[in-house]
């Protein structure tokens, strides 16, 4: 009885946190401000590849799959402006920082399944949550990266547009 009372625990904080992760404005999620920066030990991502990250993030549950009418999708499509591209940085910072929430809220499972049971419970719980926030920090630098040309990509084609329209005035 104490599983099942953890487990719609864990259930209903999942679901909460991902309200919370849709209705929270997405300005407030910066990929170049701590928590959500590259740090100093994950060596540029090296840590990520030494983890063979690339092999198994497709096989997580994609909530974007899942809902996809909630949820922006994960994929970049061909054709990509930068705003599109922004929104989808915001979206793994928000993914961290939840999946980061429900590791600390699991452990309120330790209050519902008194003993080492609900230790031991709280602690999967957390350990299943972290390969989410794993594949977040592998994933936003190279997009981060993309956004960076994309930006100097727009910005020179904003300034050969002002310079036709500068000369081509006269004519």
């Amino acid at each position: 009885m104490d599983l099942l009372k953890c487990l719609l625990y864990f259930a209903l904080t999942g679901a909460a946190g991902f309200l919370l992760g849709r209705l929270l404005p997405k300005r407030f999620f910066c990929a170049e401000s701590f928590p959500f920066r590259m740090a100093r030990w994950e060596k540029e991502g090296a840590v990520y590849n030494r983890l063979a990250v690339r092999r198994w993030k497709e096989k997580l549950p994609d909530m974007s799959a899942i809902l996809p009418k909630l949820m922006p999708s994960k994929k970049l499509p061909r054709e990509m402006t930068a705003p599109q591209l922004e929104r989808m940085v915001q979206e793994t910072c928000v993914a961290e920082w939840i999946h980061g929430l429900l590791c600390l809220t699991g452990f309120g499972c330790v209050f519902i399944w008194k003993g080492i049971w609900g230790w031991i419970v709280s602690a999967v719980y957390m350990l299943c949550n972290i390969p989410f926030i794993i594949v977040q920090r592998y994933n936003r630098p190279k997009l981060v990266r993309i956004l960076q040309r994309l930006r100097e990509k727009e910005s020179i084609h904003e300034k050969c547009d002002c310079f036709e329209l500068q000369h081509g005035a006269g004519t």
